[in-house]
């Protein structure tokens, strides 16, 4: 603590002799409150105070019923007594007068100027202090708010990055199992294209080995055919005249006419109703007598029609024989081509 000689910042300049003065004023004060004190009467009085009291219940009571006494019985008159004459009291002696009252006035403050403002300067001190404290707290709290706000901004964003990123990780996932499953069914299509070409180009290769095959065979029972209608004529011609060799050799084959002659009898006996759009063409063959009975008839090769095909052998068989070629006689083996579009 700073002493009194100490000369504190603003405050005024000692005048000159304020130790003197300030001596003499504490000998005047002493010497007053010595006169005071002697002259006070340290005899207290005795003051009795008395106190009344009242008892409040919080709960209503009933009040008793008033106790009714009996009336009492006038008492027995005695007979008068005597006076006796009694002496006078002497009067009380007057009190004493009370003693003055003296009003001792407090000793006036010794006022230290330099004091006070080092006290203010203190307790202004101590105020900014404070002040500052609180102003550091509210801004401390007002920072730690603010962190708590932008952790929150930053979290939520988080979460909605990878959210994000969750959602297109599962878009590319989705998209690529669909173009996976697109090349696989482009490969699938593909495979299956290939084996089906595969599977006609077989077929076609099938029937046209199938066709030579059916040709081959025409061509051979055509041939035998021949050959025996040749070994016939042949016969014929040995066991006859040089003329009818002629005739027999002559009339070996049908005759160019023969052919319409045979479709115009078969047309009317075929019974289909399809409508078709190409012109299929079965080849039957038929064996019969010379008189034209019909022996047999077989289908040679098909036109791809089941229906047309057995029109036509019906045909044949209702037909019953075949018509007489120009010498009288009928082939023993004809081949016959028919469509349903030929006239």
């Amino acid at each position: 603590m700073p002493s009194r000689t100490d000369r504190i910042e603003f405050s005024p300049p000692q005048e000159p002799g304020n130790l003197r003065a300030f001596g003499l004023a504490l000998l005047i004060h002493a010497l007053l409150i010595a006169a005071l004190t002697w002259g006070v009467n340290w005899k207290s009085a005795d003051k009795s105070v008395t106190y009344d009291a009242e008892i409040w219940s919080d709960i209503a009571q009933q009040v008793a019923p008033r106790e009714i006494l009996a009336p009492t019985p006038p008492a027995p008159k005695l007979p008068p007594v005597p006076e006796v004459a009694t002496p006078a009291p002497a009067p009380p002696p007057p009190p004493p007068p009370p003693a003055p009252i003296v009003k001792v006035a407090p000793p006036e403050p010794v006022v230290d100027i330099a004091l006070e403002q080092e006290k203010k300067r203190k307790e202004l001190a101590k105020q900014k202090e404070l002040e500052a404290q609180k102003l550091a707290a509210l801004k401390a709290k007002q920072a730690e708010v603010k962190a708590e706000e932008q952790a929150r901004k930053d979290a939520k964003l988080e979460a909605e990055k990878l959210a994000q990123a969750k959602k297109e990780k599962a878009l590319q996932l989705k998209q690529e199992q669909a173009k996976k499953e697109a090349e696989k069914k482009e490969a699938e299509k593909k495979l299956a294209e290939k084996k089906a070409a595969e599977q006609k180009v077989a077929q076609q290769q099938a029937e046209k080995e199938k066709e030579k095959q059916a040709q081959a065979v025409r061509e051979k029972q055509r041939q035998d055919n021949l050959d025996r209608m040749k070994t016939q004529a042949g016969v014929a011609g040995a066991n006859g005249s040089a003329a009818d060799t002629g005739t027999a050799l002559k009339s070996a084959g049908p005759s160019a006419s023969y052919g319409g002659k045979v479709r115009a009898r078969i047309r009317p006996n075929i019974v289909f109703s399809d409508q078709l759009t190409d012109n299929p063409m079965s080849s039957v063959e038929v064996r019969s007598l010379p008189d034209g009975n019909i022996i047999s008839q077989r289908l040679v090769k098909s036109s791809g029609n089941a229906a047309w095909d057995d029109a036509v052998v019906r045909a044949i068989i209702r037909m019953g024989s075949m018509p007489l070629d120009t010498n009288g006689r009928a082939p023993g083996v004809v081949i016959l081509d028919l469509s349903p579009k030929d006239k």
